[in-house]
């Protein structure tokens, strides 16, 4: 087999998990597993994650869990896009946000055999979704009759960066004066550094995997654990003289004599192709750098300084020993899509 894997520590699962409780130690956890759980594999993820409830985006997931026999609370968190999946969403007992006046109406129209549990979105400044502080009442009321257990919630713009969370707090606070719902605030960022925002539920996402939401603060600072490790091997290992290249586009030029790993590891793996030379990379657990241009099934490392590398010496690309969001800070993009694009070619075993 093409030497290729990613391999899912459970325990790691658990131990992020225990690292939210003990931040919010008063909150009830909405696990979220949305995008397949953040490419770890749904059942895998809902199987390790003691949570109170999963939260997600896809309604086909949440019916693929209840089939499988999971009762928790299962919440969607774009609610739903059409009336025939309310009928699905009575069913099997699931929780649905509501977020705007055409949702409502679906549901009001729907004339459901019983109430259905809500999380009423509020607009407190990201303008993705949610309600106005003008629409919010007219909301209440409407929901009266089709919805059963009302919990208000909004979503953070900036928790992870310098502007914080105090300004929309502040408006929701204002928004949700005098009423007893419970509440919904925090994601990962919010749980980390404000406990102001832990509320009643909690919905750690990145965190539960291992990442960070800070581009300031390591994953292994914030007490968290790698669950993802992709690893491969080298498949061939190359002698460049001064002056030669290697791979498309012949980006990288030897300046010197240079050892070079092609690692069994592409775009098509879920790799990002625009990781520039000088992206870190782990070869028999030493630290060196990707050079040259990722390629649909292969790239390329530097061995200098690794004098035992050689074919089947093991690589790792993220994951335990070097962070996912190291390798994607060098890339310009963010953990959450180096996880979400795992290609299902890749071999995937759990660890327990």
């Amino acid at each position: 087999m093409r030497p290729i894997r990613a391999r899912i520590d459970s325990a790691a699962l658990r131990h992020n998990l225990s690292a939210a409780r003990r931040l919010a130690p008063r909150s009830r956890v909405w696990a979220v597993v949305k995008a397949n759980a953040y490419g770890h594999g749904l059942a895998r993820a809902a199987k390790a994650l003691a949570a109170d409830g999963l939260a997600l985006i896809e309604l086909e997931a949440a019916l693929e869990l209840r089939r499988a026999g999971e009762q928790r609370p299962i919440l969607l968190m774009q609610g739903f896009y059409s009336p025939q999946e309310l009928e699905s969403i009575a069913a099997h007992a699931l929780t649905t946000v509501v977020h705007d006046a055409e949702q409502l109406a679906m549901l009001e129209k729907a004339h459901l055999p019983k109430k259905i549990p809500v999380y009423l979105k509020l607009n407190t400044g990201m303008n993705r979704l949610g309600f106005s502080p003008e629409d919010l009442g007219g909301a209440l009321g409407r929901l009266a009759s089709p919805a059963g257990d009302i919990t208000l919630m909004t979503h953070f713009a900036d928790a992870d960066g310098k502007r914080g969370v105090n300004w929309q707090v502040e408006r929701f606070q204002k928004m949700s004066s005098g009423l007893s719902f419970p509440r919904s605030l925090a994601n990962s960022a919010a749980i980390l550094r404000y406990p102001e925002t832990h509320a009643d539920w909690i919905r750690p996402g990145i965190m539960l995997y291992g990442c960070s939401p800070f581009s300031d603060e390591s994953a292994e600072k914030l007490g968290l654990k790698p669950v993802m490790t992709l690893s491969s091997e080298l498949i061939a290992v190359r002698e460049l003289r001064a002056g030669d290249s290697v791979g498309y586009g012949c980006t990288f030029t030897a300046t010197d004599p240079t050892r070079v790993g092609v690692v069994a590891c592409g775009y098509a793996d879920g790799y990002p192709r625009h990781a520039p030379i000088g992206t870190p990379i782990l070869v028999c657990g030493k630290r060196t750098r990707s050079v040259g241009r990722v390629a649909m099934d292969m790239l390329f490392a530097d061995l200098t300084g690794i004098p035992e590398a050689a074919v089947g010496s093991p690589v790792t690309l993220w994951g335990e020993g070097l962070s996912a969001d190291e390798v994607a800070a060098s890339a310009g993009t963010v953990s959450y899509e180096l996880l979400c694009a795992l290609s299902p070619r890749v071999p995937v075993s759990e660890t327990a």
